[in-house]
């Protein structure tokens, strides 16, 4: 549930936009929303104004029912399930957040702990469960004994709908990807009222579906810096693009950041890496594992990338360096050349 940014990567429509995201193209119904505590652009290629106009009011208001429901920090199902848990009673909550606690539990087993949306507790230590982040490190006391509770999705259990854990440190947080379920309820929603070309962009994260008319969707990735587009890549079909960052939510203290991607396994910021970009066509799972190989890192993305099925990443590295998968280095398109290019095929690297 992150708040807006200025800087938002746009999905350019015909030629790649650089700056702010400009009027739609010819042919694009476009509308922006706010939800998940970012702006939501909804693109739709050859629909009626009057039928697109109905169809995004009914996205609105699912993104409004979810953002309501899950939020981390704020009254809602969400958080009467974290009481429930914290006093070691059960509590039943609707059928989304069971779904999402399934998901939940998945991509923590399939990324080795890396990716666990339990950690709410120590997200709250620094400062990241509330609009304006930080404004310091936690006392590290209070950290260690977080790390000696050690809370995980997996100490959930489901019982008729009625959820409890045997662990009450647990504090569920689906800030890591629940934006990526619910842009995939609105592409499915879309769907559903028959629009089949479209794209769905929760600040910079999207999916999409068909065709920009005669020629593919050009998406831009941003730089890590800030400094505009890193990457483009041309995409048709069905796909969703995710990226995390260290530029998305922080603080800094004494000089230093801290991003809001924490390493469940020291309960620090994670470091090493500024950004990871994830394609796949599964939106949520793009959501869970951008973070997940932000965590892992330059020893260990491979890995965990193999481990959660998803083969279209693109890693850079604190030093400037790209590391960029096999199958996906074809349709990515640098807008500035990296420091060092390094093509990994998931069994063996190539550095250019």
């Amino acid at each position: 549930m992150r708040r807006p940014h200025l800087r938002l990567v746009c999905v350019a429509l015909v030629a790649l936009l650089t700056g702010a995201c400009g009027p739609a193209p010819p042919g694009v119904y476009r509308e922006q929303l706010f939800a998940f505590g970012t702006l939501i652009d909804i693109s739709l290629y050859g629909v009626e104004p009057q039928a697109a106009r109905a169809a995004i009011a009914a996205v609105d208001a699912l993104f409004q029912r979810q953002n309501r429901d899950w939020h981390a920090w704020q009254k809602g199902e969400l958080d009467s399930l974290n009481q429930a848990i914290a006093t070691g009673g059960t509590f039943q909550p609707d059928a989304s957040i069971l779904r999402l606690i399934g998901l939940a539990q998945r991509f923590e087993r399939l990324s080795q702990g890396l990716f666990n949306p339990a950690i709410g507790h120590l997200l709250n230590l620094w400062g990241f469960q509330k609009d304006e982040p930080g404004p310091a490190p936690p006392d590290p006391t209070a950290v260690e004994h977080w790390l000696r509770a050690a809370p995980s999705t997996l100490q959930l259990r489901v019982d008729n709908g009625r959820v409890s854990s045997s662990n009450r440190a647990v504090k569920l947080d689906f800030g890591g990807f629940a934006k990526g379920y619910s842009v995939a309820s609105a592409v499915e929603l879309l769907t559903r009222r028959g629009i089949g070309n479209l794209i769905v962009n929760a600040g910079g994260d999207l999916c999409l579906r068909g065709r920009h008319g005669d020629r593919p969707w050009r998406i831009g990735i941003r730089s890590p810096d800030g400094k505009g587009v890193l990457a483009s890549v041309d995409l048709e079909g069905a796909a969703c693009v995710f990226t995390s960052g260290d530029y998305e939510r922080y603080f800094v203290y004494q000089g230093k950041r801290y991003t809001h991607i924490l390493d469940p396994r020291t309960g620090e910021p994670a470091r090493g890496v500024h950004s990871v970009t994830v394609i796949a066509d599964e939106a949520a799972l793009a959501d869970a594992a951008a973070t997940a190989l932000f965590v892992a890192g330059t020893p260990q993305w491979r890995e965990i990338a193999r481990n959660m099925s998803v083969r279209e990443v693109l890693l850079m590295d604190a030093d400037g360096g790209a590391h960029v998968t096999a199958t996906l280095k074809p349709l990515l398109h640098f807008e500035r050349p990296p420091a060092a290019i390094e093509t990994v095929d998931l069994e063996g690297p190539t550095r250019h």
